[in-house]
């Protein structure tokens, strides 16, 4: 089967009455395969499904990839993704450009001393798990940033705002093995 765009999504009142009697062979991509326009794999339900589309096109949990009246079946991807972290910079608004610049430089030394990726996109900053979520928070609250907040969310209640390199940034490399500065023989 060759899917070439995205017919809608299960969120929307049509398909959610359309698929409400139907059968749903679900197509699981990971946090690799969620960034990709052209691939192959295969469904839940064992049909071998190849991906082409269009430059700029990016997959939502949910979207609806083909859709067969007679057997009413539809083919849905599903989207596993990560938690993220979100830093919430908006509450930096109106404080001096030295506090702002302070909470800046200390934020960026903290994400970058964990080796964590991150992606600033308008006024948060978001961070995948790459570690367990206590740790991540713990090391935020360590460091007691004045006036910044955190929280966790799905990866996929924002992998459709990301232009694609951040969603490689932030999801690209979020299951790669940790990194250490011992000595390798160490390690």
């Amino acid at each position: 089967m060759l899917v070439e765009t995205v017919l809608g999504n299960v969120n929307e009142p049509a398909w959610t009455e359309r698929l409400r009697e139907a059968k749903v062979d679900d197509l699981v991509l990971d946090q690799w395969d969620a960034q990709k326009s052209r691939l192959r794999k295969t469904t839940s339900l064992g049909t071998e499904l190849a991906l082409s589309l269009a430059r700029g096109v990016r997959l939502r949990d949910g979207d609806v990839l083909a859709w067969d009246d007679a057997t009413a079946t539809a083919v849905v991807a599903r989207i596993a993704l990560g938690e993220v972290m979100v830093v919430h910079l908006d509450t930096l608004h109106g404080e001096s450009p030295d506090m702002v610049i302070r909470s800046a430089v200390e934020l960026g030394h903290a994400i970058g001393n964990q080796h964590w990726p991150a992606v600033v996109k308008g006024t948060k900053m978001y961070v995948p798990l790459t570690v367990d979520r206590k740790v991540m928070d713990s090391v935020m609250r360590t460091h007691a940033f004045t006036g910044l907040t955190h929280e966790f969310i799905p990866g996929t209640e924002i992998i459709a705002y990301l232009a694609p390199h951040e969603s490689r940034r932030l999801f690209g490399g979020a299951d790669s093995t940790p990194h250490s500065h011992l000595p390798a023989d160490l390690n």
